[in-house]
């Protein structure tokens, strides 16, 4: 263990240096100019700093305050040298963070009594912190593996949903991407980004309710099959709500909320506004978008500058002007997403 001597008298520093070296696994790093020793003791980390008060330019108390400051400084232990009818500077060391004191002239067995308590104090302290670091280690493991069974279940049941649905699973990428890609634009921090991109491929798996000859009719559906089609919204919401999984809550937020239009004629709820989820108002841009570019059994694809003029007419009508300005402003990230993300031929 290292401990770091401060004393401006070379004869103080041989004399606790010798002591030091009596004792098993301690190394001693010696300095007479206190600022020095500062610099050292914040680079390296001791395990042990003993300092003397009375010394020029940067007294003890000085030494300690300014060590004390540094934030990765607050707990390593420190002992003063003062004489012993120098109570008031002990109360301001203590006030200024020491731990304990030395007395002038220094006995030998007060020495090694007062480091070996503070050499296993600092020995305590490095063994609670590995044990911290190795819990905290543990349980960032437990929780990646429940994220990831989390993200597994989810992306069967978006499968699932996928197997029943004439949209494709690139469908369910693009727009996934496309949504982390609004969420990005606009600000939204990088776990926002990544949590998008796991729950909105989950906007349709409401359609696991819809009964086939509304959901692969090839032709237009009569109002009473789009009443029935619309319920999607509402069935996927009842799938996935009252989950604890983050994830599972944005989906079901998102398979709610995103046929919404910030006009209020949306559904199921005719929400209007910021009355709408945000990651719902962002879901509808992307899917929207994809599902107009994407060849259908009861339509073909939309040309892509088609597509991108309906979301600008669609700017606070359909979509809210935010998010569709975001995926707007981010076209050469559109297109690479969509080069990157193809159908099946």
């Amino acid at each position: 263990m290292n401990v770091v001597v401060v004393d401006d008298a070379q004869v103080n520093l041989v004399l606790m240096s010798a002591l030091l070296g009596k004792l098993p696994d301690v190394e001693p790093t010696t300095f007479q100019v206190p600022a020095e020793a500062l610099e050292h003791c914040i680079r390296t980390d001791p395990d042990l700093v003993i300092v003397d008060y009375m010394m020029p330019d940067m007294d003890g108390i000085e030494f300690i305050r300014r060590f004390r400051a540094h934030p990765a400084r607050t707990q390593t232990p420190l002992l003063m040298v003062t004489a012993d009818h120098e109570k008031e500077v002990r109360y301001r060391a203590l006030e200024s963070g020491a731990n304990d004191f030395l007395t002038k002239p220094v006995d030998r067995i007060e020495f090694t009594s007062r480091v070996r308590n503070m050499l296993s104090l600092r020995a305590g302290q490095v063994a609670l912190a590995n044990h911290a670091r190795t819990l905290a280690a543990e349980v960032r493991r437990a929780t990646a593996e429940i994220y990831e069974r989390e993200r597994e279940t989810l992306n069967k049941l978006a499968r699932a949903a996928e197997f029943r649905d004439p949209e494709t699973g690139a469908h369910i990428l693009r727009m996934a991407h496309f949504s982390a890609l609004i969420a990005r634009r606009m600000g939204l921090d990088a776990d926002t980004q990544e949590s998008l991109l796991i729950a909105a491929p989950m906007h349709d798996v409401g359609k696991l309710g819809t009964p086939d000859h509304i959901l692969l009719k090839p032709g237009k559906l009569t109002p009473e099959e789009f009443d029935i089609m619309k319920q999607h919204a509402s069935i996927g919401y009842e799938i996935l709500k009252g989950s604890a999984s983050p994830y599972m809550q944005l989906a079901a937020t998102i398979a709610l909320s995103h046929h919404e239009k910030f006009d209020g004629g949306g559904y199921p709820n005719g929400l209007a506004g910021e009355d709408i989820p945000l990651f719902g108002r962002i879901v509808a841009v992307a899917d929207v978008f994809d599902a107009l570019t994407s060849a259908r059994p009861y339509k073909p694809a939309w040309e892509l500058e088609r597509a991108r003029q309906f979301l600008v007419d669609g700017r606070g009508s359909h979509f809210d002007p935010i998010c569709a300005d975001a995926m707007l402003d981010s076209w050469n990230d559109v297109l690479d997403i969509r080069a990157t993300y193809r159908d099946e031929s």
